[in-house]
């Protein structure tokens, strides 16, 4: 048969991948989680295939490298405390300035995050925020003319009561003296004195991101749903409760606002109502922190066009569907079908989305129900010191496991 009759074969296009990870906390950061998932998807494609690293966060950990990465800036180390009061370092992100503006990204856990006080019993009436005040001071001494705190990961359920007293706030009790620091305050909490507060902190705009969307109080309220996290007895719980609801009555009243609006706004109980202070007197907006991050970095636009895209985090459950990176991802890639061209006689289909973890822990219906393929990155038994040692090798290879399965052998 000559050439000419033989014709030429068909070109594959090549396949465009989106790696989109949050990290997997105390093993790997989001964007290292990325660099594995993507030597995974080569193995599985070769090098021919496109793919596109966006490392993610949900307004917890990681969320301020991946923010200044995005917008650029600068990161300054702080001099600061752990929700126990020893010091410590952490960090501001500081954008660049643009017309005489400067955002300030301060990720809350680095003050009163949960890993940093688990070498010592869990107390969680004691546990503080004042750290994270000490943070917010610095950033606003840098120029800062706008706040975004991400929440996340913390020991704290002081409803942000120790962060308003680094600003300048005295929570007073029925004598005038100054309460105890943290939850365990809140308790004999009678009056807050505003007189002597940073007023940098109220001419500035705040954003919040958090990743829930619990209210402050209740039972679906910070103490109920988190505190037993931190620590907390059953009557702990039910303490810390009617303190953060005493918190909530007074900064109402000494703004004019409505308690039970304030207390039952969806997202206050994150960080154990952390966001109550900058939300009462600061006007602060709660945000998604999977969509504010997810636009920072162009996820919509990356997934146009993508045969596929892999996400991953420590552990797939419910609350991964419930404002966590894998719910924003799964989000993306439907609005990214609902926005294709229509093509008649086809029916649009949305970009494949897979999810890698370290443990899954929804069933098969529930995966298909959401619109997820999940894979647990454990090859067998192991501990948990095993896995995190050996994340970003168990990410790549359940990831070219999964580029084969849903791609083929490209």
């Amino acid at each position: 048969m000559s050439g000419s009759a033989r014709g030429t074969l068909p070109q594959r296009s090549v396949p465009i991948v989106v790696v989109a990870p949050d990290s997997l906390k105390s093993s790997c950061t989001a964007p290292d989680a990325a660099r594995a998932i993507a030597s995974g998807v080569r193995r599985a494609l070769g090098q021919g295939v496109q793919i596109r690293e966006l490392p993610l966060a949900d307004g917890g950990e990681g969320t301020l490298d991946v923010l200044v990465a995005a917008w650029g800036g600068e990161i300054l180390d702080v001099a600061t405390t752990d929700a126990l009061g020893r010091p410590r370092t952490g960090r501001v992100g500081l954008s660049s300035e643009k017309q005489g503006a400067r955002l300030a990204v301060i990720e809350a856990a680095d003050a009163n995050g949960l890993p940093a006080v688990v070498d010592q019993p869990l107390r969680a009436l004691d546990a503080d925020t004042a750290g994270v005040g000490a943070l917010v001071c610095a950033a606003l001494s840098a120029g800062a003319t706008e706040i975004l705190m991400c929440l996340g990961g913390s020991a704290t359920s002081d409803g942000g009561s120790g962060m308003l007293r680094a600003l300048g706030a005295r929570l007073l009790d029925a004598s005038g003296n100054d309460v105890a620091p943290g939850a365990r305050g809140l308790a004999e909490l009678h009056e807050i004195d505003l007189s002597e507060i940073d007023t940098r902190a109220g001419k500035g705009g705040w954003r919040v991101a958090c990743d829930v969307d619990h209210p402050l109080t209740g039972v679906g309220g910070a103490a109920a749903v988190f505190g037993p996290q931190k620590g907390a007895s059953p009557e702990q719980v039910e303490l810390i409760d009617r303190g953060l609801a005493r918190l909530a009555r007074l900064l109402a009243e000494a703004t004019g606002g409505e308690a039970n609006e304030l207390a039952a706004l969806p997202g206050l109980g994150a960080a154990g109502g952390l966001a109550l202070g900058p939300v009462a007197l600061f006007g602060a907006q709660l945000v998604p922190g999977s969509a504010l991050v997810s636009d920072a970095v162009g996820l919509r636009d990356a997934l146009a066009g993508a045969a596929m895209v892999i996400t991953a985090e420590g552990r797939l459950d419910a609350q991964s569907l419930q404002g966590k990176v894998v719910s924003r991802v799964l989000a993306e890639a439907r609005d990214c079908r609902d926005d294709a061209p229509a093509v008649a006689g086809e029916e649009p289909s949305s970009v494949p989305v897979v999810v890698l973890a370290g443990s899954v822990e929804l069933s098969f219906e529930e995966c298909q129900r959401a619109g997820i393929a999940a894979w647990s990155i454990a090859r067998g038994p192991a501990t948990l010191d095993q896995l995190q040692a050996d994340t970003p090798a168990l990410l790549a290879e359940a990831a070219a496991h999964a580029t084969r399965v849903v791609l083929g052998e490209g």
